[in-house]
């Protein structure tokens, strides 16, 4: 669950006034607070307009038993309801580490205007969090992935991508 804009959140900032950025200050204490309090992994985002806190969010992986609970994409979820948009236009999120493939995903999807990140991805796999072989799967095909994906009833799919073309009303993205 993303952590409401507005809602006070506890952690020690008694030294954020020293750093240059207070936004990437915030999700880093975001992100040893959520780590040393057990409810997910030390990763923390947030995602900000205009100088503003829209939305902020940690990893919630374990605690909501959700692979797809990483701060990356609780933020843009919470901005996006937050704004009433699909797009993050004219935002940048703040992501304590290099996102991973889905987070990446998610980013591209949202379109930010850019995204800052302070630990890297090797950082993380050195923390027990490697993504790498997401990447390499992601590079196969898909019937040589360790996963098996298996093509099944294409033709009839595509009924949804003709009546999807048909709508005069359609919002690209």
């Amino acid at each position: 669950m993303a952590i409401p804009s507005g809602v006070p959140v506890r952690y020690d900032c008694r030294r954020m006034d020293r750093v240059a950025d207070p936004f990437m200050a915030e999700a880093i204490a975001l992100a040893v607070e959520n780590a040393r309090s057990g409810r997910g992994g030390p990763f923390a985002a947030l995602v900000v307009r205009d100088s503003v806190v829209i939305a902020r969010a940690v990893n919630l992986v374990t605690s909501a038993n959700d692979p797809t609970a990483h701060a990356e994409v609780l933020a843009i979820r919470e901005a996006c309801r937050i704004l009433r948009d699909f797009r993050l236009t004219g935002c940048e999120l703040y992501a304590t580490c290099e996102p991973c493939p889905m987070c990446l995903g998610a980013i591209y999807w949202a379109r930010p205007d850019r995204v800052l990140f302070a630990a890297t991805s090797r950082d993380a796999a050195d923390a027990g969090f490697d993504d790498h072989a997401i990447y390499g799967e992601i590079a196969r095909p898909a019937e040589r992935r360790v996963i098996p994906f298996v093509r099944h009833m294409r033709a009839e799919a595509l009924a949804a991508f003709r009546a999807w073309r048909e709508r005069t009303d359609r919002r690209t993205y």
